[in-house]
């Protein structure tokens, strides 16, 4: 199989990591993969989901901390193992802050770069993401702003994808699969 881009979608505890790091596994074989976190630490309750997720994963998997430079993080993985982004939702969050915004400069500096060192990476990339636009229009600018910003992500990540899941309730619902996958 080709080196494929996949990215899996979802909303809150929808089973999104699970099928992600699944699918990761299946990637890797006997081999490791490479774990990019976006998590920034902070609360106690942020400390335990950050566990939780490191506990599910193979220990031989290195970790590396995103950050804000996705793109650098991409590329301090080997080259030929597969990378899980988890999660590209966080990640914005971080480049966003908390004030309505202009997506422009995000989408061509750091999300363009990133999409590009996807696409320069020889091994299999898994992004993982929140679906946020299905509910409510926030009434905070700042968050619609941000959740537009996501929506437009989702959809460059999604045009460059080989493949591209929503799951929802623990079940993936594939939405795209280029030819040969």
């Amino acid at each position: 199989m080709a080196k494929p881009l996949v990215l899996v979608l979802g909303g809150t505890r929808s089973g999104k990591s699970h099928h992600s790091l699944e699918l990761t596994k299946d990637f890797a074989g006997a081999g490791r993969a490479w774990f990019l976190a976006t998590a920034m630490r902070g609360d106690a309750e942020l400390e335990r989901r950050i566990e939780r997720h490191r506990s599910a994963r193979p220990e031989s998997w290195p970790t590396i901390e995103v950050g804000i430079d996705l793109a650098a993080a991409i590329g301090g993985a080997a080259a030929t193992e597969p990378v899980l982004v988890e999660g590209l939702t966080l990640w914005l969050s971080a480049l966003a802050g908390d004030e309505p915004l202009d997506p422009d400069p995000i989408l061509d500096g750091p999300v363009a770069a990133a999409l590009e060192a996807i696409g320069r990476h020889a091994g299999p990339v898994i992004v993982v993401s929140d679906e946020i636009g299905l509910g409510m229009v926030p009434m905070h600018a700042g968050a619609r702003s941000f959740r537009d910003l996501v929506g437009l992500v989702h959809q460059r990540v999604a045009a460059q994808a080989d493949e591209v899941r929503l799951v929802v309730a623990g079940l993936p619902v594939l939405l795209k699969s280029s030819p040969g996958q």
